[in-house]
């Protein structure tokens, strides 16, 4: 997905980085919203599920409650089906941001090396340089992406809190809310900009320390895939704490907000740090798939659909670019 390292090569065109990241997308949506439903809720949830003393079985019976809501005593099917709130704005959500973000982040790198390259490869060295520029392309993506927050926020809330959707349509809430939707922007900026540091930085580690790669667009498929757990993996861990917070910023009432600070001070005092980092090992293993899935999805299809318009002739060939 990353533009080529040369300038004999040719940078993937915009509508194959739409049509790459978008279908990524859509796949992802449709195979892991459930497992993100699953972990927006255990990232919500405000009590012990597992009490020292008490048996197993009722932990579990806290767990199967908090997930599966007001369906925990129902059959598979309808448990499964309740995992599915919020899919109308999670599929505008979803596609809007892997388009944004697997599709953008090459053109901010572009940037970077047109103006900045040298500045870069002189504090950092040319590969090390190379890793931090498609890094520090992510995190600005990344800061970009509230602008996508008012889906997020309405995607987590029919997830976790589908009561403050109760008597009020979706255009009527976004009328009545106005800028609320926006609650929660600095938080969700500070996680972003880690995360996509870290996920990108972490791709083209891979891809350069590793694989050896000049043109991160000959990488495999098995290249893409390894590069994309690298990159997944410190991203989720890095900005971990801040989700919680942004998690918890979001899925309250909308008569009843929360401020960011206040909630970090009432986890530290009623949870502990460790409340930090709660869900992390279910998003590492269930939701990790998901973004390991879609970004290495992207890092195929992009230059793939690039080498299919090219051959249509719906993009121009020899469009060249330089980048690191």
């Amino acid at each position: 997905m990353s533009p080529p390292s040369s300038s004999s090569k040719h940078s993937e065109s915009g509508v194959a980085r739409l049509c790459g990241s978008g279908t990524s997308g859509f796949l992802e949506l449709m195979i892991f919203h459930p497992i993100d439903t699953v972990a927006k809720r255990l990232m919500s949830n405000q009590t012990r599920l597992f009490v020292p003393g008490q048996a197993m079985a009722i932990g579990m019976a806290n767990t199967n409650k908090v997930i599966f809501k007001d369906a925990a005593n129902a059959a598979f099917m309808k448990k499964y089906a309740s995992l599915f709130p919020g899919l109308g704005f999670a599929a505008g959500y979803k596609i809007a941001q892997r388009i944004y973000k697997f599709g953008g982040q090459p053109f901010v790198n572009e940037f970077l090396n047109r103006h900045y390259k040298k500045e870069f490869h002189s504090v950092f060295g040319e590969k090390t340089g190379k890793t931090i520029m498609h890094a520090t392309a992510g995190s600005f993506v990344g800061i970009g992406e509230i602008a996508l927050l008012p889906l997020d926020v309405l995607k987590i809330k029919r997830q976790t809190n589908p009561e403050a959707f109760r008597g009020r349509g979706v255009m009527k809430i976004v009328a009545d809310e106005g800028m609320g939707l926006y609650r929660g922007a600095l938080w969700t900026a500070g996680r972003n900009a880690p995360g996509s540091f870290a996920l990108f930085g972490g791709s083209a580690f891979v891809k350069e320390w590793i694989f050896g790669l000049e043109d991160y667009n000959k990488a495999t498929f098995f290249q893409n895939f390894c590069a994309s757990i690298g990159g997944s993996v410190a991203s989720i861990t890095v900005a971990a704490p801040l989700d919680v917070v942004k998690t918890r910023i979001q899925n309250r009432n909308f008569d009843n907000p929360e401020g960011g600070m206040n909630i970090i001070r009432n986890m530290i005092r009623h949870e502990g740090f460790g409340a930090f980092f709660k869900g992390l090992l279910p998003k590492i293993l269930v939701v990790g798939p998901k973004l390991v899935f879609s970004f290495t999805i992207a890092q195929q299809l992009i230059p793939l659909f690039h080498h299919k318009f090219e051959e249509m002739g719906v993009t121009h060939i020899g469009n060249t670019v330089k980048t690191a």
